[in-house]
């Protein structure tokens, strides 16, 4: 269980006028509201684990290209410090397009002791937004990080987006899932409707289930911009093996 963290980070705090000893307890009491929540299912699911949600420090639809390396260790690790005091199970990196920060937010996780996956974002051009296709960010980022990363995964991208971007090579075993976009439109459109987008649910699970055929290893699925029930329904009955 993740997520109401992914913002919880020093410069979107500051916007709404946390002080840092206020944003850590916002951190603090996100994650003990999942633990509440895990609680009532624990009885039908005995293994539930706690997630904390890093987004990236800057818009995630643009390309955040002046971040360095060690401006994103620093910059994450104060969040991460205080998801290691509540106990997490992981932390999870999202909509990440820029190899220069996941690698500053893989050894920031690294060096405080949290495990860490990392979840990039593609646009139409399948590639990430700062330039590199998704092979060439995974294997630098982990050859920057000794593969310090638990995992990978692709999100908020449609299928369209990240198909194209799915090439033989040992990196996609590093890949374990994908959180699609429910909608083929491009995202900045997207942003501009003013409405979320359904797109079509029924597509969306067979093309889901397309890639977990081809690439069984695969075991993370979920949603993310415009997907509801309806989505993950369809996702979920085409990715789960009777």
């Amino acid at each position: 269980m993740g997520g109401l963290d992914y913002r919880a980070s020093p410069d979107w705090g500051e916007l709404l006028g946390y002080s840092p000893a206020g944003l850590a307890e916002a951190n603090l009491q996100s994650i003990e509201f999942l633990r509440e929540i895990a609680n009532e299912y624990a009885a039908e699911i005995p293994d539930i684990l706690i997630q904390g949600l890093i987004g990236p420090r800057g818009d995630a639809y643009e390309r955040n290209e002046s971040i360095t390396e060690n401006e994103a260790e620093d910059y994450h690790s104060v969040q991460l410090e205080t998801l290691k005091k509540a106990d997490v199970n992981f932390a999870l990196a999202m909509t990440f397009n820029n190899v220069p920060e996941s690698i500053g937010v893989a050894r920031a996780a690294a060096g405080i002791g949290i495990p860490l996956g990392i979840s990039l974002s593609l646009d139409s051009s399948a590639k990430l937004n700062s330039g590199p296709r998704l092979a060439e960010a995974i294997t630098a980022i982990d050859k920057e990080t000794d593969q310090s990363p638990e995992f990978y995964l692709i999100n908020c991208s449609h299928p369209l987006e990240y198909e194209p971007a799915i090439e033989p090579g040992d990196w996609i075993n590093r890949v374990r899932g994908v959180r699609p976009n429910a909608s083929k439109m491009e995202k900045i459109a997207l942003c501009q409707l003013g409405h979320l987008e359904d797109g079509d649910p029924v597509e969306l699970g067979e093309l889901c289930g397309d890639l977990a055929t081809r690439y069984p290893h695969m075991d993370v699925w979920g949603g993310c911009c415009g997907t509801w029930n309806s989505h993950l329904d369809e996702i979920a009955k085409n990715v789960i093996v009777p």
